[in-house]
């Protein structure tokens, strides 16, 4: 599968999204205190998002994915949904 992150991390009410290039489906969303905890645990940067290198940005959304996975699976619930 091939995913894109779409992210605006500089406005008011900041998210970011990973969406599968092929169907156009959302799988993971992140906003609000999610997207601030990430950011704080160092596995958000945006200098990585703006990396030109392929597998810098396939490493981004994998560690996006595990991150959001497991604070899903300790909040008991999950914006995430799976192909």
């Amino acid at each position: 599968m091939t995913y894109f992150i779409d992210a605006w991390l500089d406005r008011p009410q900041p998210y970011l999204r990973i969406i599968n290039r092929l169907t156009g489906k959302v799988c993971v969303q992140i906003d609000g205190e999610d997207l601030e905890e990430l950011r704080e645990q160092g596995v958000l940067d945006s200098h990585d998002l703006n990396n030109p290198e392929p597998l810098a940005i396939k490493e981004q959304i994998h560690q996006l994915f595990l991150m959001c996975y497991a604070q899903a699976a300790r909040a008991g619930t999950a914006h995430l949904s799976s192909d």
